[in-house]
């Protein structure tokens, strides 16, 4: 099988307390997501498969934002997930690689208006480890367009958080319908 894995947004605005949307940035400390995302990217580095970080943000107009999202739609009022600030520098302990192919994404999904499908399909991915903040927002929409293109898509589950650990295991319980959740070591032994 070739195999990607696939970080979501693992940036200062999402993922750091100091970020200016930091809904998962307490959970992502408690569960040592960044620390696990590294886990996981050098596993993947080691097994020689692709290494994909996806970030969302918007150009400073914010032309590509939809005013009208409940999620996105004040964005622009906080200077938010702007692709020309630090808000959308990964987080400073994520190991970002020269080799890293980095996405950027103007909504929720990583496939959405970016160049994912055409990298996975050029390279002839078959298998897809996906994992990020938010498990609710990025993670679930991702995974879901990926089963929807016949991906085979394994979930790593530590590398992951929601606002709250319930939050955050119940979008397993619903993820497992579509992927398989696995840990790191599931994922070493891949």
């Amino acid at each position: 099988m070739n195999t990607a894995f696939i970080g979501l947004d693992y940036i200062i605005d999402i993922a750091d307390v100091s970020g200016k949307i930091p809904s998962a940035a307490n959970e992502v400390i408690r569960r040592q997501v960044i620390e696990k995302a590294n886990h996981a990217l050098k596993i993947a580095h080691d097994k020689n498969w692709l290494k994909i970080l996806v970030k969302v943000g918007f150009s400073p107009s914010y032309v590509e934002q939809p005013k009208n999202s409940q999620l996105f739609g004040l964005a622009h009022k906080y200077n938010a997930i702007n692709l020309r600030e630090r808000g959308t520098d990964f987080h400073p302990n994520l190991e970002v690689n020269l080799s890293d192919i980095i996405i950027e994404k103007p909504r929720v999904s990583g496939f959405y208006c970016t160049k994912l499908e055409a990298i996975l399909r050029a390279n002839k991915i078959d298998r897809l480890i996906i994992a990020g903040v938010s498990s609710t927002w990025a993670v679930q929409s991702t995974v879901r367009d990926a089963h929807d293109r016949d991906y085979e898509v394994f979930v790593c589950e530590p590398a992951c958080a929601a606002s709250t650990e319930d939050e955050h295991y119940v979008d397993m319980k619903i993820l497992q319908e579509i992927s398989k959740i696995i840990n790191l070591d599931d994922m070493a032994g891949m």
